[in-house]
């Protein structure tokens, strides 16, 4: 199970615990056997539950520190604790916030120094993944047998620029500047009585600036009060994909304009071709960029390019695909939908060859959700409106440590 899973289960038993106790309290009781026996089975359970939270949570902070993320334990809790349900119902019944979200509010305050339009909930609830419990409707969700476990979701592409390696700087504030060396100074052999001649570094600057993407979804009264963690998972993981999946395809799509400048519109990517698709063509995409002292650690390309190299030979008359086990000379390849291929007559696929750990992906504060139970449709369903909206930018730190080939014959 996932971090979060455990943590839904934890409290699912948590609740069943006091289920029992406040059947006895109502009936001014102690526990019977069976409510005993019941009870302490749900503390082992729940025994066992924190044991397993402690290594997932222990392995989630070492793969935070693997990316180059901060880990600061407290946040961290803090932000586990956080229920994207009950920031909408807080709205939804006028309310003070309290409880976790109430002390993230006043944390978001401090950092930013800016209070939210809504309920500001952590940027980490919404990191990319790949769930396989997500909807777009609340419909059909709590049928009589409610079984969470079996939950069919829609099919989505997979996010994938994230776990490709690019870098996070979480909780900006103003425009970012990143100053970057053009180029070094140039050692020079001399004779006797030669003069050096000046050959200084070139300096400029790569920036990113906020830009906003959100969805407005609608909640129906029902899947709002229903108690099931699962509830909140479900409601979260659709948050996510909807999100995630608009900000990975800017990644590498994005205009420039009200988008991130994605890989493909960004100035100074390194040029390649396969046009015409052998074990030579890939040979030379790779030593293009080892002549710029490159180190490739992904292909990204889309499922019918994915297709075509699984199916070609890289000798004729032997064994042997490009693509094989899943590695194309021996650099792992990523297919997703969220790369397209190239519009034209005929239309052409496209391959991604990079290090995209020179990607760099800025966040500026939290995630801001805001429910409207006045909403002219949803009001009269009795249903909430919620909006969502982020803050981020993507800039390569050196664009050259790409090589686009947009030939690829389909």
């Amino acid at each position: 199970m996932t971090l979060t899973e455990i943590r839904e289960a934890r409290a699912a038993k948590v609740a069943e615990m006091r289920g029992l106790l406040a059947t006895a309290e109502t009936e001014k009781r102690s526990l019977n056997d069976g409510e005993k026996t019941a009870f302490d089975a749900l503390k082992g359970e729940i025994t066992n539950l924190e044991a397993d939270e402690q290594r997932a949570s222990f392995l989630a902070d070492a793969e935070r520190r693997q990316a180059g993320q901060p880990v600061d334990r407290s946040l961290a809790n803090l932000e586990s604790r956080i229920s994207i349900v009950d920031a909408i119902n807080a709205q939804v019944e006028n309310r003070a916030l309290t409880g976790a979200l109430a002390e993230y509010a006043q944390e978001h305050y401090r950092t930013t120094g800016k209070k939210a339009q809504g309920v500001a909930v952590p940027m980490s609830l919404f990191n990319e993944t790949r769930a396989a419990q997500t909807t777009t409707t609340a419909a059909g969700i709590v049928p009589d047998d409610f079984r969470a476990d079996q939950f069919v979701g829609i099919l989505r592409n997979a996010l994938v620029v994230k776990s490709l390696g690019a870098r996070v700087l979480p909780n900006l504030r103003g425009d970012v500047v990143i100053p970057r060396q053009k180029t070094s100074a140039t050692a020079q052999w001399l004779a006797e009585g030669d003069a050096l001649t000046d050959t200084g570094m070139t300096f400029d600057n790569i920036t990113m600036t906020p830009k906003h993407v959100g969805a407005i979804t609608e909640l129906s009264r029902q899947l709002l009060q229903q108690s099931n963690p699962a509830i909140e998972q479900l409601v979260r993981d659709d948050f996510i994909a909807v999100v995630s999946a608009a900000v990975d395809k800017a990644l590498v799509h994005g205009d420039g304009v009200k988008q991130p400048k994605g890989l493909l519109a960004a100035t100074g990517t390194t040029t390649a071709t396969l046009a015409t698709l052998s074990w030579d063509t890939i040979q030379a995409v790779i030593e293009k960029l080892a002549l710029l002292n490159i180190t490739p650690n992904a292909w990204l390309t889309h499922p019918a390019v994915a297709t075509i190299l699984k199916t070609t030979l890289r000798e004729t008359g032997l064994p042997g695909y490009l693509l094989d086990g899943g590695n194309v000379a021996g650099i792992p390849l990523t297919a997703t939908n969220q790369l397209d291929a190239k519009a034209g007559t005929p239309a052409t696929g496209r391959i991604i060859l990079g290090d995209f750990k020179e990607m760099v992906i800025g966040t500026w504060g939290s995630v801001d959700i805001l429910a409207n139970q006045f909403a002219e449709g949803p009001y009269s369903r009795g249903a909430v409106q919620v909006r969502i909206l982020t803050t981020m930018d993507m800039v390569a730190r050196r664009p050259e440590a790409f090589a686009i080939a947009n030939d690829v014959a389909l």
